[in-house]
């Protein structure tokens, strides 16, 4: 074993367990100090572990680096043994992660809260998975096909879709926090994890020193980005507004009166103006959480529901944003006001003790219903 190889086998544990250990210390310290926002609704305790498979996910690189580690020192790299286990965390690294981007607001939409595509997402990272260590064996005689070792052909490509998928997810999360040059960094970090597995395909693209260089560089960059977003979620859930602290009045068609003191919001009236649909689905969900009971104040927010999508959820938020042109850190964000109760149901976050609707209005509603 060189010593370049000695140097980044070691440097790769040493790095993933520092980061493996704080990330896992930081997401139990946010659900030791956040409980009640993060376990809001008593009937269901929804957990958010996005963080903690991330932080699996460094765990896996420690046990896969010490495994290349006792392979070279041992000198079995090429043996059968050698590429099940390599394998085996390979896949393991690719499950957790694809389930941390579950517990992602911003991922692409086909995959955040939605199990039936996360499922299938780790369906076919196993089959990949299979089809690269069947490839492997099929071609050890002659791996090497027009400078392209073939066996790495279908790990590539699945990890150009998990790369998107990622700069997709981690890009929106960051933006929407007011991180913008986090944001561009997590972009340029998942581009260069993708071309540091590149030599492991093209081998015109082989130099040891340089591709282990890329590899430290580009996992180092990772985890620094998985620091910040375990960060910026702490300051998140710091500026999240308590339910009993929020009020909201409707005073009279169009215009709301809402109190948000977290948020830097006192008494401020927002004019939906022609924006009816806005308006009254807002209603909608403060007649349903202020009249009915327990499970039955929730709307469904689905195609057969009584709001169709969720981005009339989306443009409420951001119609309140464009009047009250808050700073960054007091913008409204959706889960400030409306909680997600699973299966399409949502609910609005403010207790029914703070919520007014002008009684005349309440009458005018009723008929239009």
């Amino acid at each position: 074993m060189s010593d370049i190889t000695k140097f980044y086998s070691l440097a790769h544990i040493c790095i993933a367990l520092i980061g493996g250990i704080v990330l896992l210390a930081i997401w139990y310290n946010i659900r030791k100090r956040f409980s009640q926002f993060l376990e809001e609704d008593d009937a269901q305790k929804r957990k958010d572990k996005g963080l903690l498979y991330l932080s699996m996910a460094l765990f896996v690189w420690v046990f896969s680096g010490g495994w290349i580690y006792i392979g070279h020192l041992f000198s079995f790299t090429d043996t059968i043994l050698y590429d099940i286990g390599y394998r085996l965390f390979s896949v393991v690294n690719t499950l957790v992660l694809i389930m941390a981007l579950f517990y992602f607001e911003f991922a692409p939409q086909f995959l955040s809260k939605n199990k039936k595509n996360t499922l299938l997402l780790i369906g076919i990272a196993l089959l990949v998975s299979g089809v690269t260590f069947i490839l492997a064996q099929s071609f050890k005689e002659n791996p090497v096909i027009n400078g392209i070792r073939i066996s790495g052909v279908p790990d590539l490509l699945f990890s150009c879709i998990l790369t998107w998928l990622f700069m997709v997810s981690f890009y929106r999360t960051f933006m929407n926090r007011g991180l913008q040059p986090v944001a561009i960094i997590s972009v340029l970090t998942f581009l260069l994890m993708l071309i540091s597995q590149m030599p492991d395909v093209f081998v015109v693209m082989s130099n040891e020193l340089y591709e282990n260089l890329i590899k430290i560089v580009a996992k180092t960059s990772f985890i620094s980005i998985f620091l910040v977003l375990a960060t910026s979620w702490v300051i998140q859930l710091a500026l999240t507004p308590k339910p009993s602290e929020m009020t909201i009045k409707f005073m009279d068609w169009s215009l709301v009166k809402i109190t948000i003191p977290s948020k830097s919001i006192y008494d401020k009236t927002i004019d939906f103006g022609s924006k009816t649909t806005q308006y009254k689905n807002l209603l909608r969900f403060a007649v349903k959480r202020k009249y009915k009971e327990g499970k039955e104040q929730y709307l469904m927010v689905n195609s057969g529901g009584e709001i169709k999508s969720q981005t009339y959820l989306s443009r409420i938020i951001e119609n309140i944003n464009d009047i009250l042109e808050p700073e960054v850190e007091s913008k409204l964000e959706r889960k400030d006001l409306f909680m997600f109760m699973g299966q399409g149901r949502y609910r609005l976050r403010v207790i029914p003790e703070n919520i007014t609707i002008d009684q005349m209005l309440l009458e005018e509603f009723d008929k239009t219903l």
